[in-house]
């Protein structure tokens, strides 16, 4: 009989995944209700930009992702509150970006 075995994620000292291939938009979901976010399509559009950003090795700042077409700055922060850019990488399973403290 064969068993399925559940990976363990691996997680930084600050919680990012540092491995990002074993993100899973129910892994996001999770994530993101830890952070008090209940995430809808748009939430998924700026999470999915971030990680094809970063699969291209783009070092992603605020001002890109207001330059992105998906959301300006304004909604980034509203969808993304307490550091839009820390919270959308952690919920998008990606590293925190260098410009972020």
């Amino acid at each position: 009989m064969e068993t399925l075995l559940t990976p363990t994620l691996e997680l930084d000292k600050e919680g990012y995944l540092k491995n990002p291939a074993q993100w899973t938009p129910e892994l996001a979901r999770d994530f993101a209700a830890k952070a008090n976010i209940v995430l809808t399509d748009k939430h998924f559009d700026v999470l999915n930009w971030l990680r094809a950003k970063h699969a291209e090795g783009v070092p992603l700042t605020i001002r890109k992702v207001g330059a992105s077409g998906i959301v300006d700055i304004k909604k980034f922060y509203e969808l993304f509150p307490g550091g839009p850019l820390k919270v959308s990488s952690k919920i998008a399973g990606i590293p925190k970006p260098a410009s972020c403290i």
